[in-house]
């Protein structure tokens, strides 16, 4: 039988250090996020730039619990965190004049995850 937990090495110690700022700060979110990063890889999140500008507006900070794909249109600047980009995302977010940026950067800029909205 497979095993139905991630076994690359980089996202079992993102996990790990999600749950224990969860702990450390008491915030919710990095525990939800750790959540969503250890399921198999068939139920990890992928989303489209589409579906981030549309529940978004301008100036927010999102994180994407997976991967951000290309698809779509960014007409907005986002501050975006995520476990993976696609290379035609980043460079469309950084053209939005957007930020992209992994999910350790984001949990040392803020520990208490206040105002950072979860797409997925």
């Amino acid at each position: 039988m497979r095993q139905r937990k991630p076994t690359n090495p980089e996202l079992i110690n993102l996990v790990r250090s999600l749950r224990k700022k969860a702990r450390e700060s008491e915030a919710e979110i990095w525990r939800v996020v750790a959540g969503h990063l250890s399921n198999s890889r068939r139920r990890r999140i992928t989303v489209n730039l589409s579906k981030i500008n549309r529940y978004t507006e301008k100036g927010q900070t999102v994180v994407v619990p997976g991967k951000v794909l290309g698809a779509g249109e960014m007409d907005h600047s986002l501050n975006i965190a995520a476990f993976v980009f696609s290379e035609q995302a980043r460079s469309k977010i950084l053209e939005s004049k957007g930020k992209c940026m992994s999910i350790p950067e984001l949990m040392d800029k803020n520990p208490k995850g206040s105002r950072v909205k979860i797409i997925g």
